[in-house]
């Protein structure tokens, strides 16, 4: 059985058409698969913020709790209702810092890393042998 030149171009016709749909059919169905995953991904942005916006506020509260008792009149009436005893320190317990803290506890706990004599310093090795 012989086929027809006109009934072999719309067979092509036919599949070409099934494989545009096809592809079509593709392209939609990843569209909406990749908004699903934007859809995911904002919502959980969302709940991150929400976390860090609680923690943020948890830690603000913390600190304000923390200064409330550092305050200096809440101290003493701790140590007054405590009976602790404590005194205010003396003038010559005082020792007053006028640089910066952090580069003085630096320097302060670096200070026997490197020579302070600006020379080489010397290193002996002592190797042994295995027999």
């Amino acid at each position: 059985m012989k086929l027809s030149a006109a009934h072999g171009i719309v067979n092509q016709v036919l599949v070409y058409t099934m494989v545009g749909i096809g592809l079509s059919a593709s392209a939609g169905v990843g569209a909406v698969w990749m908004r699903q995953q934007i859809s995911q991904t904002a919502n959980a942005n969302k709940a991150l913020e929400a976390q860090i916006t609680d923690l943020t506020r948890r830690s603000e509260e913390a600190a304000a709790a923390i200064a409330e008792e550092q305050d200096t009149s809440v101290l003493l009436q701790k140590n007054l209702s405590m009976g602790i005893g404590l005194l205010p320190p003396r003038e010559d317990q005082v020792q007053r810092v006028t640089e910066d803290p952090v580069v003085r506890l630096a320097s302060k706990r670096n200070s026997g890393l490197f020579a302070d004599t600006g020379g080489a310093s010397l290193v002996s090795i002592r190797l042994a042998a295995q027999p």
